[in-house]
């Protein structure tokens, strides 16, 4: 995270270099700075010096989230620079285009943590394709306290998952649907209009409930696509990576398939966002081995007919073994020596190895190349000349499959921006099957939303405590508040009566 002060404003920048998500905001107050930089908890933070000035401290949040907050120099600042940078890296002509025109401070925020990453990380960044601007106004301001206090994604003593909002609501299958569910319980939609449109969409699954079990069996396979292509955008990528890009971008069709059944206006803009990308599957398939090692430099990574010139190479490398074992029986034969054996190690290479019992029977065109206890090796001119060979074929084997290899990481890292977008639509299905599941699993109602300024809730439940009691012991409750003779309600009784957890569900529930 990047922020900047300047004139009164904090310019914040967010970036996550392994999934390419790039955000930026600005806010006026440190209590809205502090609750952003609680939101995102980044690992590092870097502020330009005029951020010491504005008199926000820092030390209890550096503890809890254990932050590196770093005063870079003024070069990192500069308005100039920062624009320019943007505007190459983006490859516009100005920053109305990306949508930065009212955020002064938030643009050099983000072109200082731009220049940093470019800096430190020593790539291209091209996995970074867009950047997200974002008022504070567009969700529901929820401060530190509220969001410790309503143990959203954590509770509010052990830190926990377990016990929190998200723990009861998260039966996401894939990595990249858990983040995009943790943001939305972290960021709530107050757009009416917007509310509406999830609501259907997780309506409409739950009306389709074995279609979209058949959707959670197809999410299921599916890796952190984001991630991934972080990696593949990084030239980090080893070939097990691409088997598992593969075989998750495999599921994608069926997963088309079934929503082109499906009428709610966000799944149908979820299939039209998702990319088959069956020609990259094609590409892999034809490519890599199906089981491929883990290192790029060891060989046994591209597949039979995917390349002429791999395909000779690893043919000689094949018949040299078959020639290596007719030499030896030829030997054998000639000299009469039993247990002569042609061996090799990466210092001697291709040797003959003889006993001392048959050291007698050596001829003297074979030349000894060293001498064991129990032992000699030899070589021959025929040896060497095989040798030669199947060496030299295996070395340049290896390097033209790492050179392939390398080819077919670079075609799918420049589908980067396909990839990211199917990405998208993938994390925001599986959330939207999450939802449906537990809504069905533990008969949750599609709520009225109004904007009168009233909740009435009938028999309301907790959905934390209701799922950490056993033998189903909560008691439901109404509430009715609105803006007239019933804006506050009065909670009396004993400890542990339920006083906060009526309190809390209600609050989780506007």
């Amino acid at each position: 995270m990047g922020i900047v002060y300047m004139d009164g404003v904090f310019g914040i920048s967010a970036a996550d270099i392994s999934t390419g998500d790039y955000l930026v905001t600005e806010v006026k107050s440190e209590r809205a700075l502090i609750d952003e930089i609680y939101k995102y908890a980044p690992s590092e933070l870097i502020c330009n010096e005029a951020f010491y000035m504005s008199g926000v401290d820092l030390e209890e949040m550096k503890e809890r989230l254990h932050l590196t907050v770093s005063s870079l120099d003024s070069r990192f600042f500069s308005d100039e620079y920062c624009r320019k940078l943007l505007r190459e890296h983006f490859h516009v002509n100005t920053l109305e285009g990306l949508g930065l025109a009212d955020y002064e401070a938030g643009t050099i925020a983000a072109g200082a943590v731009l220049q940093y990453l470019y800096e430190t990380q020593k790539t291209s960044l091209a996995h970074m394709t867009a950047i997200r601007p974002y008022t504070t106004g567009q969700y529901m301001m929820l401060d530190t306290s509220t969001r410790r206090n309503l143990e959203l994604v954590e509770t509010l003593r052990e830190k926990q998952k377990r016990g929190s909002l998200l723990w009861v609501l998260d039966r996401t299958r894939t990595a990249m649907g858990a983040r995009m569910l943790r943001s939305w319980i972290e960021q709530p939609l107050i757009d009416r209009a917007a509310i509406l449109e999830r609501q259907d969409a997780v309506e409409e699954l739950n009306m389709n409930f074995i279609s979209r079990e058949e959707i959670c069996e197809y999410l299921n396979p599916i890796y952190d696509l984001e991630r991934l292509m972080g990696r593949i955008s990084y030239k980090t990528a080893n070939p097990r990576d691409l088997i598992s890009f593969k075989n998750s971008i495999e599921m994608l069709p069926h997963i088309k398939r079934l929503l082109d059944d499906f009428s709610a206006e966000l799944l149908k803009t979820t299939n039209r966002e998702m990319d088959g990308l069956s020609d990259l599957a094609d590409l892999i398939e034809r490519a890599i081995e199906p089981d491929p090692p883990v290192s790029v430099r060891d060989g046994g990574i591209i597949r039979d007919g995917f390349d002429e010139e791999a395909d000779k190479l690893r043919h000689a490398k094949t018949e040299g073994k078959t020639w290596l074992a007719e030499l030896e029986q030829e030997e054998k034969e000639k000299t009469g020596i039993k247990n002569l054996r042609i061996k090799f190690n990466k210092v001697f290479g291709y040797y003959f190895e003889v006993t001392n019992s048959f050291k007698d029977l050596v001829p003297d065109y074979f030349v000894r190349k060293q001498t064991l206890a129990n032992a000699e090796r030899y070589t021959t001119d025929r040896l060497k000349e095989l040798e030669d060979i199947i060496l030299g074929a295996e070395d340049r084997l290896f390097s033209l499959e790492y050179d392939l290899f390398c080819q077919v990481r670079d075609q799918i890292a420049g589908e980067v921006e396909r990839i990211q977008r199917t990405a998208k639509a993938v994390a925001r299905l599986d959330v939207f099957a999450s939802l449906s599941s537990v809504a069905t699993r533990n008969n949750y109602i599609k709520p009225q939303i109004n904007e009168k300024g009233v909740i009435q809730i009938k028999n309301g439940r907790h959905p934390v405590v209701e799922k950490m009691m056993r033998d189903d012991l909560f008691v439901a409750n109404d509430t009715y508040l609105d803006n007239g003779k019933n804006r506050i309600s009065v909670i009396t009784g004993p400890n542990m009566a339920g006083k906060s957890t009526y309190m809390r569900q209600t609050a989780s529930s506007r």
